[in-house]
C-alpha cells in the first residue's frame, strides 16, 4: 500500500513561488499516475496536475497552466509541484494523489490521498 506525505506548503505573497514535495513510501510509486488537487475553504476539490509514470506526461488546469509544473524523481519516490506566480485564489490546502489511470482528471480515478499542506497567498 502507498502511503503519500505532502510538504512546502505555507504563506507567500502574490507573486511568489512555492514548491510542494510529495513523497510516497512505496516500492510500486513508479507504477502510478501521480496528480496534485486542491481545496479551498468552501469550495469542492479540484484537479490542479496529474503525470504519468514516467514522467513524459503532464496535464493541468487552465487555471494554472504556465505558472504551475508538476514533475516526479522515482529513484526518490517523490512528486513535485512548483507553484509560481501565486495568486489569492491559489489558496488551498494541496493534496497529492495517487492513480492506476492515464492522467485523469477526475478525483474519483484516484485512490489514495495524502493528508494535505496548506497553501496561502497574501494580496
Amino acid at each position: 500500500q502507498v502511503q503519500l506525505v505532502e510538504s512546502g506548503g505555507g504563506l507567500v505573497q502574490a507573486g511568489g513561488s512555492l514548491r510542494l514535495s510529495c513523497a510516497a513510501a512505496a516500492r510500486t510509486f513508479s507504477s502510478y499516475t501521480m496528480g496534485w488537487f486542491r481545496q479551498a475553504p468552501g469550495k469542492e476539490r479540484e484537479f490542479v496536475a496529474t503525470i504519468n509514470w514516467s514522467g513524459g506526461s503532464t496535464d493541468y488546469a487552465d487555471s494554472v497552466k504556465g505558472r504551475f509544473t508538476i514533475s516526479r524523481d522515482n529513484t526518490k519516490n517523490t512528486v513535485y509541484l512548483q507553484l509560481n506566480s501565486l495568486k489569492p485564489e491559489d489558496t488551498a490546502v494541496y493534496y497529492c494523489t495517487t492513480s492506476r489511470s492515464y492522467l485523469p482528471r477526475r478525483a474519483t480515478d484516484y485512490f489514495l490521498w495524502g493528508q494535505g499542506t496548506q497553501v496561502t497567498v497574501s494580496s
